[in-house]
């Protein structure tokens, strides 16, 4: 997924160290450095924990979740879709909009 986007906006990567993670290798062969929390340190990841938080509206813990890319597209254009405090009350997509429009005027 992160292969089409600039270099300028793959930076680094942190996960939780979840199974989800086994095949992290598989992103790191791409030049993405991928960083893994340490255990029962939330702190180190805010941003994730927030929006955990907003995932679990969708999918409540014990939800099995479908792998329907078009379900899960849907949910993810919904979160996308909600104006956050972090970002001055802009919502996901626009600000990483104006990231894809600020680097291709760099370019």
């Amino acid at each position: 997924a992160v292969g089409p986007l600039p270099a300028s906006i793959k930076r680094s990567l942190t996960w939780d160290c979840g199974a989800e993670m086994a095949l992290h290798k598989d992103i790191t062969a791409t030049g993405l450095p991928v960083y893994f929390a340490h255990p029962h340190s939330p702190w180190e990841r805010g941003s994730n924990e927030n929006l955990n938080r907003i995932v679990r509206e969708y999918l409540p813990k014990g939800t099995t979740i479908t792998s329907d890319p078009h379900y899960l597209a849907a949910i993810a254009a919904e979160i996308n879709d909600r104006p956050r405090k972090i970002h001055d009350w802009k919502k996901p997509s626009e600000v990483f909009t104006e990231l894809l429009e600020s680097d291709a005027s760099t370019a």
